[in-house]
């Protein structure tokens, strides 16, 4: 369901943290709501509709990333509180600069829906590529202990299943 522009607005410019609860831990993530309005509007709406509870993480790449939101558990699903795709949002003080970077997940430029992955590494290569929403403030052990998960060698799918049970939303200035 799509959330109104104006209410989804409001509640991203409130958000400043999340945590993603989930079957080895919780993840703490700072948001950037000022430098990327729209993508954080889009995880604040998802996440306080429920959307992502059960989620599992389908793609995990040691030594590079762990990624979630996708409805179907494949990758291929998923879509934004507007319903469908939106645009990218890139910030010259946003980059994947560092471990711990939280990133939409696209299918190219302005491909936007629900998708978005954890880096467990610099990752220059995806700067003005993928939108950086956040960044992992407390929990990067359970990060690292997704990223460490044994994959099946064809699709980079966990065997076992890691999932968010559910994802809590902060205001700005609630602290994480």
């Amino acid at each position: 369901m799509a959330a109104t522009r104006d209410s989804a607005t409001a509640a991203s410019r409130l958000a400043g943290s999340a945590i993603l609860h989930t079957t080895l831990g919780d993840i703490h993530i700072r948001l950037c709501p000022r430098e990327c309005p729209r993508t954080v509007e889009n995880f604040v709406g998802h996440s306080r509709a429920g959307y992502y509870n059960g989620h599992i993480f389908h793609r995990v790449i040691k030594g590079f990333m762990i990624q979630t939101g996708c409805p179907l558990g494949t990758g291929t699903g998923g879509e934004s509180i507007w319903g469908g795709e939106f645009e990218d949002e890139f910030h010259p003080s946003l980059r994947h600069d560092r471990p711990y970077t939280v990133s939409m997940a696209n299918a190219g430029p302005n491909t936007n829906g629900s998708q978005f992955f954890i880096t467990v590494a610099p990752t220059p290569w995806l700067d003005n590529k993928h939108t950086v929403f956040g960044r992992v403030v407390k929990g990067m052990e359970v990060v690292q202990k997704i990223s460490n998960i044994k994959t099946h060698a064809k699709n980079d799918k966990p065997l076992e299943d890691v999932n968010i049970i559910s994802v809590s939303v902060r205001d700005l200035g609630a602290g994480i």
